[in-house]
Formats: C-alpha cells, sequence, structure tokens
C-alpha cells in the first residue's frame, strides 16, 4: 500500500459526499413534487407522459397498490425484454447477424436486467445486436433503477406519513426517478464518456492493422450510453464481455475515477433525500458514516491483500513490491482496483474492472461478503437505502432489548409486525444463496462448470449465488455459468432477491405509514449518534454477514491458509 494510493481512494469519496448533499436535496424536490430548475423543460414532458398513460398524478396508492404496480411494471419489462432477445435475429439493427438468444439464456438475461441485477452469462459484443443493447437492455437500466428509486422513496414517505394508507404514487414516482434524475444525469455523464474515448456507434466493428501487419476486427457500438447509466443505475451491464476492464468501456484512469463517482453519487444522494423527507439530516449523516465506514474497511482489506501478494509467486524471485498484479488493468493499478471492486459490490453495481479470480483468497472473500451484507454499502439507487432501512428497524429493536428503550426510527414505533417482515426480507439472501449452492455442489452436471478445483472451485459457485440474489452481477470467474441449470436457478434467485425482498419491504411501509407519528422522549433510542452508528454495524455484520461464515470458512478463508502452506489448485 501507498500513500498515493489512498489519497487517490480519499478523493473519490470526498468527491462523492460533497456532491450527496447538493443531488439529495434536489431529489428531495422531485420526489415531493416541488418545484425545481428542471421543471420549466421537464414539466411539460412529465404531464404529458401521465395524460398518455391515463395515470392521475394526484392519486395516492396504499402499499399493496404500489407494489402490485411494482410487480406488474417488472413483469411487462420482462416479457417485452424476453420478446427482443429471442426475435433479435429477425428484428432490426444487428449488422453482426447475431442468432436469437436460447430460451435459458434469454430467461437468464431477461430476469437479470429487469431486476437490476445484470449477471451476464453470454458475451455482450458476440451475441448481443445494437437493437437489443439499446431497446432491451438499456432501457431495463433505467427502468429497473427507477423501480428501486420509487420504492426507497415509497419506504421515506411512510416515515414521514402520519395515520394514513397512501405511500404516493408508483407511476408517478417512476416517471420522475426516470425523468427528473436518471435521464438527465446520464446524458451528461454518456457525454463525457464520448469526451473520454467510448464507441457511441451504429457501426458494428471497425478493422486495424497490428504491429505485425495483420488485420484485426474490433468491435464497435453504442457503448457510451448503456456505460453512463450501466454505473449511475449501480446496474453493471457491460457492452463488452471483460466489462469496465475493456479500454473501450474504461480507457483510462480518467474514466475509472468518473465511473466510481458516478456509481456512488445517486445511491448517496438518495440517503441524504431521505434525510430532507423525514426532517432529519443528522439521520442521512449517520447511514452514510456507516457505509463510509465499511467500505473503507472493505477496500483496505483488498488493497492491503493484492499488495501483500502471493507468497508462492514471490518464492520465484518476483519483486514484493509489485503485490499481485494479475488480472489487473495496470492503467489503474491496485488501489484505484481495490476501491473499484468494494464500490460495486457495497452497491448492487456488477461491474468489474479487474477478474476477481485472480485476487488472493483474502481479498477475493471482501467483494462477495458485501454483497453478503445486503447490498447497502450505500446499495442499488434505491435499493441500498431501503436494505439499509430494513437493518436501521432491527437495530432499534434490538437496542430496546438491550437497554429497556423504547423500539422507535423517527417517530414510529417498531412493533411485532415490522421486525417480522424485516426478518423475512433478511432471510431470504442466505435462504437463496446457501441452498442453491448446496445443491449445485453435489450435482455432477453442477460441480462440472468450474474451472478451478478445492475451495477456489467452490468459491466460483457461492460467487455466483451470492451475487444473483444480492442483484450485483459481478462474477468470480472460471464458473461457465451458460447451461440451463445455471441460467434457470441464478434466474430464480435474481427475482428471489428483488422481489421476495421487495413486498416485505412495502409490507413495514404500509404498517409504519397507517402508524401516528410521535414526538421523541426521553425512552427513544436516539438514532442519529456515534453509538447507533456502532450498533447499525454490528447488526449489519452479525444479521447480514455471519451466517455465511462457514460457507466462506470452506473457500476463501481455508484457500488463505493452503496458499501460505504452499499448496495450489
Amino acid at each position: 500500500m501507498s500513500l498515493s494510493g489512498w489519497v487517490q481512494i480519499a478523493l473519490v469519496l470526498i468527491v462523492t459526499l460533497l456532491a450527496a448533499k447538493p443531488l439529495g436535496l434536489y431529489m428531495a424536490k422531485v420526489f415531493s413534487g416541488e418545484r425545481t430548475f428542471m421543471s420549466p423543460l421537464l414539466s411539460p414532458i412529465e404531464r404529458g407522459i401521465y395524460w398518455l398513460s391515463g395515470v392521475d398524478a394526484k392519486r395516492g396508492q396504499g402499499w399493496l397498490a404500489y407494489t402490485f404496480g411494482v410487480l406488474l411494471f417488472s413483469l411487462f419489462g420482462f416479457v417485452l425484454l424476453y420478446a427482443i432477445l429471442r426475435l433479435q435475429n429477425l428484428l432490426p439493427l444487428n449488422p453482426q447477424g447475431f442468432p436469437a438468444l436460447a430460451p435459458d439464456l434469454a430467461f437468464n438475461t431477461a430476469v437479470s436486467f429487469v431486476t437490476n441485477t445484470n449477471w451476464q452469462a453470454y458475451g455482450g459484443e458476440t451475441t448481443m445486436s445494437h437493437l437489443s443493447q439499446m431497446l432491451g437492455l438499456t432501457v431495463q437500466n433505467f427502468a429497473s433503477a427507477a423501480t428501486g428509486i420509487a420504492i426507497a422513496m415509497a419506504l421515506t414517505r411512510a416515515f414521514v406519513a402520519s395515520g394514513t394508507k397512501e405511500l404516493g404514487n408508483f407511476w408517478v414516482d417512476l416517471t420522475r426517478a426516470t425523468l427528473y434524475v436518471l435521464l438527465p444525469l446520464a446524458i451528461v455523464v454518456a457525454l463525457v464518456f464520448v469526451a473520454m474515448g467510448l464507441p457511441q456507434t451504429l457501426d458494428a466493428s471497425m478493422t486495424a492493422a497490428t504491429l505485425e501487419g495483420a488485420q484485426q476486427t474490433i468491435a464497435l457500438g453504442p457503448v457510451a450510453s448503456q456505460e453512463a447509466i450501466k454505473q449511475l443505475g449501480t446496474n453493471g451491464g457491460g457492452f463488452f464481455n471483460v466489462n469496465a476492464a475493456h479500454p473501450f468501456e474504461n480507457p483510462s484512469a480518467f474514466s475509472n475515477y468518473l465511473a466510481i463517482v458516478a456509481m456512488l453519487s445517486v445511491s448517496s444522494a438518495l440517503v441524504y433525500a431521505f434525510g430532507q423527507m423525514v426532517g432529519n439530516r443528522r439521520q442521512a449523516w449517520a447511514l452514510l458514516s456507516v457505509t463510509v465506514i465499511l467500505l473503507v474497511i472493505g477496500t483496505g482489506v483488498i488493497y492491503w491483500a493484492e499488495t501483500y501478494g502471493n507468497p508462492l509467486v514471490t518464492a520465484l524471485g518476483v519483486d514484493p513490491s509489485l503485490g499481485n498484479m494479475e488480472g489487473k488493468e495496470i492503467r489503474f493499478g491496485q488501489a484505484m482496483t481495490a476501491l473499484y471492486s468494494a464500490v460495486t459490490t457495497g452497491l448492487s453495481n456488477g461491474g468489474v474492472n479487474a477478474m476477481l479470480g485472480s485476487f488472493t483468497p483474502l481479498a477475493g472473500l471482501v467483494p462477495m461478503f458485501l454483497i453478503q451484507l445486503g447490498e447497502v454499502l450505500p446499495g442499488g439507487v434505491g435499493s441500498g437505502l431501503y436494505g439499509m432501512l430494513v437493518f436501521a428497524i432491527l437495530a432499534v429493536f434490538v437496542a430496546g432489548l438491550m437497554v429497556g428503550r423504547t423500539p422507535e426510527l423517527l417517530g414510529k414505533k417498531i412493533e411485532a409486525r415490522e421486525i417480522k417482515f424485516a426478518m423475512l426480507a433478511v432471510l431470504i439472501l442466505p435462504l437463496v444463496i446457501l441452498g442453491f449452492t448446496a445443491v449445485s455442489v453435489v450435482l455432477p452436471f453442477g460441480v462440472s462448470q468450474i474451472l478451478t478445483g478445492g475451495p477456489h472451485g467452490l468459491s466460483e459457485i457461492l460467487y455466483a449465488y451470492t451475487s444473483a440474489a444480492g442483484n450485483n452481477g459481478s462474477a468470480f470467474g472460471g464458473l461457465s455459468a451458460n447451461t440451463p441449470w445455471y441460467n434457470s436457478t441464478l434466474g430464480i434467485s435474481m427475482l428471489l432477491g428483488r422481489f421476495g425482498y421487495i413486498v416485505p419491504v412495502m409490507a413495514i411501509a404500509g404498517s409504519l405509514a397507517a402508524k401516528t407519528r410521535v414526538p421523541a422522549s426521553a425512552g427513544t433510542f436516539p438514532t442519529d449518534r456515534p453509538l447507533f452508528v456502532g450498533l447499525l454495524i454490528g447488526v449489519i455484520i452479525i444479521l447480514g454477514g455471519l451466517q455465511f461464515f462457514p460457507a466462506l470458512a470452506l473457500g476463501p478463508i481455508v484457500e488463505h491458509f493452503l496458499m501460505l502452506a504452499g499448496q495450489t489448485f
């Protein structure tokens, strides 16, 4: 590790925190229906959308109607994307002449992008037509991200409301999230990416002469526009197979820096918008403090493990100061690779700028563990906020049990109903991840798809289901996941990880909105102080992470000790 590396990491986090307040205030105004500087331009378009779709913007919805809207919209998105992928060979904008996707791969991919997972069991530049990339995948990058934001806003209003059943209107929140937040930011970031050298063209490819005089065909396409919303919407779905390690997706240290800031910006700002809307900005900073602390720790462990390197390689005469550079791009280095890996897995962003399977065992453990914590650091756009609030609800309940204070969060009493739904949401991930992993490691056609034997092979399977259920989308590498078994079970994992979590969260929102908001008293446990920050970190680690410890002990942890003992696989 070096001082310059930590300075690079610190600059990204500082810029993100500085942007959180103004962007958060803007989003608070947008979702409160207040006028913003974008209103003169976008309000007529917004009203036109409501008129065409028959939406009454003033009509509120209870939690059941809101949830039904989420599920119906997602189902429609899945059907549309599945049809595009299955009919790709018959549709226009397919200059490469790619065939239609197989049914199981189309199912997996459609579910992946609708759930904001963006798991990719295919090579984008060799599988997807331009129409599929734009009308299919990029559109869902917007739609799935906007859906997550809408749910977060519904839960936010539940804390503001007092004795009501209404949580807002899903169709209005969806429209505003796309029109006022994601689309303007994506246009700006895409233009900057184009200036940095990312392609934005409908051409299929270009031919270049190599240094040896041979001819090489280089794939092209509308990359910059997809890359922008991929990062802003914490989607992670890359245009190319190697994702952000490809020079057309991430050409320089500057584009890498912008990509990380773009990933963190909307999710972090949503936390500040939450504090603004509930009238307690200190609460927002408390939640952001949890995020920063755990992200810095995760980044530090990856950075240390990768700069320490592999003693087996050092024993061969390699300079130990180089650390582990296998699977990394020299233009990013170990520091920004470590931060990128921690951020993308602390978020629900499946983008990678290095081969995670080439990390040292402890460095590979961290991304997996960050996803298993529930994708709340700061998590996907919207999904991270409502995931963090679920843990906050559990934390105040635990605090009440320990010190005898009233379990309240922002004026809402936390009772048995909320705790039951919160535990249901938290238990979804271990049930899906550990369940499918256990089945896959005993089936011959499950184990046959791993690249490496021993504990690393277990990590490949465990990471795949962790990524799918956590709606992350990154891959450990080495697992040949494009098979009927993995396409189907990973798709089911994504659905349960997304909607099996959303439904109990919306039930919590409906329950909280119906409660009368009460002022804080001497018996209220304060949730905007350092003590609560520490408690919340403990609850996240214990309830979100320790249940995976036995599986991790058989994978990356034992692999680390075997590496120190000189054994390889």
